[in-house]
């Protein structure tokens, strides 16, 4: 597949996605209004919805965040980018981003297309970034002690275990320098692990 029918694929999927979140944020979220955002600067500092609190006017920046590579397959883990390789550039990734405003990433998993041309069913987590962030310092992780880990370990592809993290029940780091032309950094966390601290709520 070449680059710009992989982009067109990509964007299908995307369009479909949007339609059944919609779908699920009307039905769960009844308290909210919401707009989708559609101008590239504010996507790119993290806003793709404005969930707005009918009765407060309180507003929220949502990061949408797909595991659109994953279709029909539930995965328990999300992948939160630390940095990755553009141009030959090292750039830095969407968790640690001090440019960002958003306030909560609508992580989607378990993505279903049991039709053709439409999804029809997936979940829908809601992690507040400012918990997660603070939930992982208190672990001893930020972006300094994760470069470190980083830097020591170039040659790395594939999971590393890392002693704030207890990889079977929280997380670990994966580096995919082989596999993909990015050659993305992530920190792996476990789902249920964000639910039991209370930094993410599932709905959907």
């Amino acid at each position: 597949m070449d680059l710009k029918s992989s982009f067109k694929s990509d964007l299908n999927k995307e369009q479909k996605l949007s339609t059944l979140l919609d779908e699920c944020y009307k039905n769960y979220l009844k308290n909210y209004t919401y707009k989708r955002i559609h101008d590239l600067k504010s996507q790119l500092m993290g806003i793709d919805i404005i969930f707005t609190h009918k009765s407060s006017g309180n507003s929220f920046y949502i990061d949408e965040k797909a595991q659109l590579d994953y279709i029909n397959d539930d995965l328990p883990t999300f992948a939160f980018e630390l940095q990755y390789e553009k141009g030959g550039f090292l750039k830095k990734g969407w968790l640690f981003d001090e440019n960002k405003s958003t306030n909560f990433y609508s992580l989607i998993t378990g993505i279903y297309s049991d039709e053709p041309e439409k999804f029809t069913s997936c979940k829908i987590t809601f992690v507040n970034r400012e918990k997660l962030i603070e939930l992982l310092s208190n672990k001893g992780i930020n972006n300094s002690s994760l470069s470190a880990y980083i830097e020591s370990n170039t040659a790395q592809n594939g999971k590393l275990i890392i002693d704030e993290l207890n990889s079977k029940n929280e997380g670990y780091l994966f580096f995919s320098s082989s596999n993909k032309k990015e050659k993305p950094v992530n920190l792996i966390l476990k789902l249920e692990f964000l639910l039991n601290e209370n930094v993410g709520k599932r709905f959907c």
